[in-house]
């Protein structure tokens, strides 16, 4: 134990009550909320992967050969449906992949060139080949894929999850959002929300890259007016003002979140910069991550961190490509050509490499790795070479506990234009809840008359994926 480890334990134990007390009789705590799930579970935590800005399935995992022979002819799904765009995407000529399609696995599914180490696990993902959603505007799709509403102010699923669930480990969150370093995502902070659930449970954000992940769980260096002695003291008198307001005010979940916020960061920085030091992981894992290219090093580390953290006891870990704007991310109005493969890079062998790393360890055993975005791109060109926003069909995939590899769900037309067979975002988070022992219908919650849920009135659990 080194000597700051040895003093930051002491503070803790001579907190005595409060902040430090709490630390204490929970340090080894696991499971604790107690929570009785519906039903057996088959994943214990869960790694959502985002690709923000819409990635496009035509180029990537839905592959349409029907493009290749209509490119450049003016889109017609010959039905005499009005065609439309989101942005402006004059004459509506049919653009065709210029990324190579390839079969991969036994399960034979089509992967593009722009995913060659994820290509490799096939097998292991089971597709959903046409998501659907009612919006194709940023904002509110990403509210969707992540609250089940379009508006504003509805808890999130990794919300709805800590407050099902609870910790598994009392010196962790239980849930963590670590954005793109290039800023949040559409919406900001508001696809991490709470909602109306108490607002312990919103999402813990970590900035991965920076020297202090966690900014100010410690005192900063210049503050040598800080002591032991300062720190105790000043918990004593924090937690008595804080009690005594809430008290005063019982049903303020924001006081009561800060509180735990509060007892959280104390324990926190017993478990938190051990969970965050790389240092120990070999140098074969840090290359299986992609640690060793400056391309794939930000997602790789912070791929790698996902995987320490739900090793350690969190429940839900978000891991965000793409920040919200016009560039940097999935959003390939300008140039598919090389806007695509510019985020694919990033991400490609990192997530193949969480895969490989969760699998070696047995973590994928009962750990669910989610794939997703906000919606898709249209089959026909933006310009010259970019594609619009389209949530007429998407694709997700999912990997790990409970799911059947090399599976594949639902169908998008010969265009990639719409969904033939369309599964919901509201299905896709049925079955989440359903693999972690969670009936989606039963987990509800009252707010202002109705009884609300992560999937609204709808959702339905997509059976034929699951083992």
């Amino acid at each position: 134990m080194t000597l700051a480890q040895h003093s930051r334990r002491q503070f803790l134990q001579s907190a005595g009550s409060g902040f430090g007390a709490l630390a204490l009789s929970q340090m080894l705590a696991r499971d604790l909320s107690g929570a009785e799930r519906h039903h057996a579970a088959k994943a214990r935590r869960v790694i959502q992967l985002f690709m923000n800005g819409g990635a496009s399935p035509m180029d990537t995992f839905d592959h349409k050969p029907q493009l290749e022979k209509l490119h450049g002819s003016r889109f017609d799904p010959g039905n005499g449906e009005k065609v439309e765009s989101v942005t402006n995407s004059p004459g509506f000529k049919v653009l065709a992949s210029p990324f190579a399609f390839q079969r991969h696995g036994q399960c034979g599914q089509w992967v593009s060139s722009v995913f060659p180490h994820m290509a490799k696990w096939v097998d292991e993902l089971a597709f959903l080949t046409s998501m659907t959603s009612p919006t194709n505007v940023h904002g509110l799709g990403s509210y969707m894929m992540n609250t089940g509403f379009t508006l504003p102010g509805f808890p999130c699923m990794g919300a709805w999850i800590s407050y099902a669930l609870g910790k598994i480990n009392a010196n962790l969150p239980e849930f963590v959002v670590m954005p793109d370093p290039n800023g949040l995502p559409y919406n900001n902070l508001g696809n991490f929300t709470a909602g109306f659930l108490p607002a312990k449970h919103q999402g813990t954000v970590i900035q991965a890259s920076s020297d202090q992940p966690l900014p100010f769980l410690f005192p900063p260096e210049t503050a040598r007016h800080i002591t032991k002695d300062s720190e105790i003291a000043g918990a004593h008198l924090l937690d008595r003002l804080n009690r005594g307001d809430a008290a005063r005010y019982p049903r303020d979940t924001q006081l009561e979140a800060r509180i735990a916020s509060y007892e959280l960061a104390t324990r926190m920085q017993l478990s938190a910069p051990e969970a965050f030091d790389l240092r120990g992981e070999s140098e074969a894992t840090k290359k299986l991550y992609g640690l060793d290219d400056s391309v794939t090093r930000d997602y790789g580390q912070r791929c790698l961190l996902g995987r320490r953290l739900i090793e350690r006891g969190v429940r839900f870990v978000q891991i965000w490509s793409g920040a919200g704007g016009p560039t940097n991310n999935w959003d390939n109005h300008a140039n598919i050509h090389t806007e695509l493969p510019h985020m694919a890079r990033q991400v490609d062998q990192p997530i193949a490499g969480l895969l490989r790393d969760l699998k070696g360890r047995g973590l994928l055993d009962d750990t669910l790795v989610i794939w997703t975005t906000e919606f898709g791109r249209m089959p026909f060109s933006q310009g010259q070479s970019g594609r619009d926003h389209n949530g007429g069909t998407f694709v997700s995939w999912l990997a790990g506990a409970g799911v059947r590899g090399g599976a594949s769900h639902g169908q998008s037309d010969a265009w990639g234009w719409k969904a033939e067979i369309p599964t919901a975002c509201h299905d896709l988070q049925a079955t989440i809840l359903h693999l972690l022992g969670i009936d989606h219908e039963r987990l509800t919650v009252r707010h202002q008359g109705i009884d609300r849920r992560l999937t609204d009135v709808h959702g339905e659990v997509l059976w034929p994926i699951l083992t």
